[in-house]
């Protein structure tokens, strides 16, 4: 299974599946089409949703400004928009990252 990336006029559209409070920050594999994002960060006042982007931007290679979050600000179910990236291209990132863990 594939993480469901989307073309954008800006970019590429990453769904992450995101887990707060687990026991290690990480990438977690593909489900449901979305890259599970793991941090040890509780969800309170957007802590978790910026453990998540340093996560992203560690494991993926990516700039913070690269990464602005569309929508599922309050839910498990998120939707980070990646600039100036190609969507073949992030997709060997996620691939390789996953291969890594």
């Amino acid at each position: 299974m594939k993480v469901q990336l989307q073309p954008h006029a800006q970019g590429v559209i990453l769904p992450v599946r995101a887990q707060p409070g687990a026991k290690r920050n990480g990438l977690r594999g593909i489900q449901a089409g979305m890259l599970k994002v793991c941090v040890t960060q509780v969800a309170e006042k957007g802590k978790a949703n910026q453990a998540i982007i340093d996560v992203l931007c560690d494991r993926l290679g990516l700039q913070k400004s690269q990464l602005t979050l569309l929508s599922g600000a309050t839910t498990p179910h998120k939707r980070f928009l990646v600039q100036t990236c190609e969507l073949p291209q992030l997709a060997q990132r996620i691939e390789q990252a996953l291969a890594e863990r």
